[in-house]
């Protein structure tokens, strides 16, 4: 079959969507992204081996604003354009976000069958409004299914083939972490990352928490900036007992995870899938200016079941975290209880069950 994969703009949507890929490429199936020409898509789907079509496509602006004007009629001039790369699909997939609204509505026009998914717990405005052309509605959080009218499946969140095997990959993934990223494999490893482009906030806690835990020889910090914000960052560090490894990204996130103890990150769809899928507790610090406060809906829904501990972002400061940090770290038996159940929330097979949904569909 050819499948269409419509979606983008950011890592929350195009890593799942990559996973999804994975999948069906491994049953013989021809993949087509459909995405914009300025999100991570343009690097991140062929540098995975797909074929990607990238459009000119505006979101909808939140605010007055000329784009008012100018974003439908981008998303016109998509929607036409499209046409032609979903003519002989035989399904269409929109992974959500105004990025996926062309290749859909396309689809919706010549009477293609589409599968939406939806990653966060509180939908996003596009997937609401593309749901009632959908023939399935896929969703990551259980707490989202009553929100669309449609039929749903708790699938979960797809997550990268090369994070799904974390949990399997032993003490020989753990050994080529520990090598590439230059830890110690007796110290306890904390993970601090606040998504692809970084959160300032985050890092600016986390730094200031290195300087009062300077003198821990037990304990080595991975502290993932944002390309931004390394440079500054790398001065901000201390010099002490402390181990620090200040990256600006990392690519191969599943080093991370291999050798983390504990994480702090924000509570995007795709961290909370990474990190559940590979059994890591978490102090989660939700994005405040999410849309709709999707973060900490998230971020609750884990907390709920034991797998985190929730900060929120006003509540942040150096000294908060540190207390956070240390407490878990110095409780074995309540980390081991975070992680079983992270692990429990888990949706491992997510990739295989939207793989299925989507050629029901079809």
């Amino acid at each position: 079959m050819k499948i269409v994969i419509a979606g983008g703009g950011t890592a929350g949507h195009v890593f799942p969507a990559i996973a999804l890929a994975q999948q069906l490429a491994s049953r013989g199936h021809e993949l087509l992204f459909v995405g914009t020409d300025r999100g991570l898509e343009v690097d991140l789907v062929p540098k995975a081996g797909f074929t990607l079509r990238a459009l000119h496509v505006e979101p909808f602006p939140r605010k007055l604003s000329t784009r008012l004007v100018t974003a439908p009629l981008s998303l016109l001039r998509s929607i036409r354009e499209s046409r032609t790369l979903v003519a002989d699909a035989d399904v269409v997939v929109g992974m959500g976000g105004y990025a996926s609204a062309p290749a859909v509505l396309a689809a919706r026009r010549a009477h293609l069958p589409i599968v939406l998914h939806e990653q966060n717990a509180v939908p996003g405005a596009a997937n609401r409004f593309l749901a009632r052309w959908a023939r399935e509605v896929a969703v990551s959080f259980a707490e989202c299914a009553p929100r669309f009218k449609a039929n749903t499946a708790h699938t979960g969140n797809p997550v990268r083939s090369q994070v799904a095997a974390v949990p399997s990959g032993g003490d020989e993934l753990r050994q080529e972490a520990l090598d590439v990223l230059g830890l110690e494999a007796d110290r306890r490893t904390l993970i601090v990352f606040g998504g692809s482009q970084g959160a300032a906030h985050i890092n600016g806690a986390a730094s200031d928490m290195c300087h009062i835990l300077a003198d821990r020889s037990d304990l080595q910090v991975v502290l993932l900036t944002g390309n931004a914000h390394i440079a500054a960052m790398r001065e901000r560090l201390p010099h002490g007992e402390l181990k620090v490894q200040a990256l600006g990204f990392l690519d191969r996130m599943e080093l991370a995870y291999a050798v983390a103890d504990l994480a702090v990150a924000r509570a995007g769809a795709t961290s909370i899938a990474e990190l559940t899928m590979c059994g890591i507790p978490s102090l989660l610090i939700p994005y405040p200016h999410a849309t709709a406060n999707h973060q900490e809906a998230n971020a609750r829904a884990l907390e709920r079941v034991g797998g985190t501990e929730v900060i929120l972002d006003p509540q942040l400061s150096s000294e908060v975290l540190t207390v956070h940090v240390q407490r878990l770290l110095g409780e074995p038996g309540v980390l081991s209880e975070m992680a079983r159940s992270a692990r429990a929330f888990g949706k491992p097979e997510a990739a295989r069950e939207l793989a299925d949904l989507v050629e029901g569909a079809a």
